[in-house]
């Protein structure tokens, strides 16, 4: 008798063909759009706006994480599992990132689907401390150098892997938009430039900003959840040493996702012995279009600004 789980798994993929036969006539599992371009498959918002600057009208771009969405919680339906498997290129973030996603990458790369796991190709940090100390640090994209990296990386794999795209089309865009990334870094240099050393400490909701720690010469202090997914929670007896740390540290500033609740960032603030702000910032999803951080651009710019304002203050 068949096992339970491939029994499960069986009913899975046959349900996932169904959903794709009833929307064949809309495009919406075949690897072509409706416009018979080949489709490129990104999990992440972030990735898909990258992506999306560099392929520009040479390919179909589709995008499974929504706008304002937690990267380590979303999930995909029967339909765009089988999308991903039908994809012509599939790109990811990986190091852990995508954590009920992964698993649809690695079948539709062991189906002979072209994908490209971008956090590990950009050299990436470990944690240091905390639950996920040792474990592969999947927030690069807080760090735009290894972003302007993994441009070059995606238009050369879109170039190789996706037939049919003009590929001085997608090299010029490569570089026109690297060329952006590489701006926004020397305009976040600038900005931080007015950070004295003593504060230039952060503590986050999560351990999400390492890379631009690394980048810009910030020490990450701590976090509200000591981890690097938003699926743990912190103890009493980490929220008692996270309050002495910023105490002891004189943090001026506890910095929060914009879209996840800031009541234990709050509570913080409260226990902490001294005037603490709480800001928000755009961590790890891009928004609705008109809210602030509709693409990569935006969001690493509204974040350099609140970071700026947040730490400068006396």
């Amino acid at each position: 008798m068949r096992p339970a789980r491939s029994r499960g798994r069986a009913v899975a993929v046959v349900v996932g063909l169904l959903v794709c036969a009833l929307a064949a006539s809309l495009a919406g599992c075949s690897g072509k759009d409706a416009g018979g371009r080949p489709t490129v498959v990104v999990t992440t918002n972030i990735l898909g706006d990258i992506t999306r600057q560099i392929v520009g009208d040479q390919a179909e771009v589709r995008v499974l994480m929504k706008p304002n969405a937690d990267p380590h919680s979303f999930g995909v339906s029967a339909a765009e599992a089988a999308r991903i498997e039908g994809a012509d290129l599939v790109v990811y973030n990986g190091l852990g990132l995508e954590e009920n996603v992964l698993r649809h990458v690695e079948a539709a790369k062991e189906a002979g689907v072209p994908t490209l796991g971008v956090g590990a190709a950009v050299d990436p940090l470990t944690y240091e401390k905390d639950k996920t100390a040792g474990k592969p640090d999947p927030h690069f994209w807080t760090d735009p150098l290894r972003v302007r990296k993994a441009v070059r990386l995606i238009g050369k794999k879109v170039s190789a892997e996706v037939d049919g795209v003009d590929k001085k089309a997608v090299a010029s865009r490569t570089a026109a938009y690297g060329k952006k990334v590489g701006e926004l870094a020397a305009d976040m240099e600038r900005s931080f430039d007015g950070i004295p050393a003593k504060r230039r400490k952060l503590v986050t909701n999560h351990h999400v900003f390492g890379y631009l720690a690394q980048r810009f010469d910030f020490r990450v202090v701590g976090a509200v959840i000591p981890s690097g997914t938003t699926l743990a929670s912190p103890s009493a007896a980490d929220m008692k040493a996270l309050t002495t740390t910023i105490d002891k540290a004189g943090v001026q500033a506890i910095f929060v996702d914009s879209s996840q609740p800031d009541r234990l960032a709050r509570v913080l603030k409260r226990e902490a012995h001294r005037e603490v702000a709480v800001i928000p910032l755009y961590s790890e999803s891009l928004t609705e279009k008109g809210d602030g951080a509709a693409t990569y651009l935006q969001m690493m710019r509204a974040n350099t600004r609140a970071i700026a304002r947040g730490l400068a203050r006396s």
